[in-house]
């Protein structure tokens, strides 16, 4: 992990921890988004997504230690990621973004991607 790093720079672990346990509290609820983790418990699917974040923000490569590549859209492929999906995961990351109070550029650069790769996740158009 570079000290010079987006992940060191917002916060590191304890940073993204919390955007992403913000993120699963809405997800938890969600009638559309809920459906498409079978495990009875987040936990897993939470700190996976917590791994990725890190390891792509610049701190440990533990995600690929364990898992590979990321392979977002093979692993995306089995579920229907439609646009209101699309929107709904947009909107609980929204919500789990603006808990963090990041300053306005680091805020800015997280957001862009997290929206560039919900977008780039739609695999279909049918309801």
């Amino acid at each position: 992990m570079r000290s010079d790093s987006f992940y060191a720079a917002i916060g590191g672990h304890d940073t993204f921890v919390r955007l992403v346990d913000e993120f699963y509290r809405g997800v938890a609820d969600d009638p559309v988004l809920r459906p498409m983790y079978p495990e009875q418990d987040l936990g897993p699917a939470a700190e996976r997504l917590t791994l990725f974040l890190e390891q792509y923000w610049g701190g440990p490569t533990t995600y690929s230690d364990q898992r590979g590549h990321p392979r977002l859209r093979m692993r995306h492929a089995p579920f229907k990621v439609n646009p209101d999906a699309r929107d709904r995961w947009l909107l609980h990351m929204r919500a789990a973004v603006d808990s963090l109070d990041l300053a306005p550029m680091h805020q800015a650069q997280l957001w862009d991607y997290l929206e560039r790769a919900a977008h780039s996740m739609l695999n279909t158009f049918d309801d």
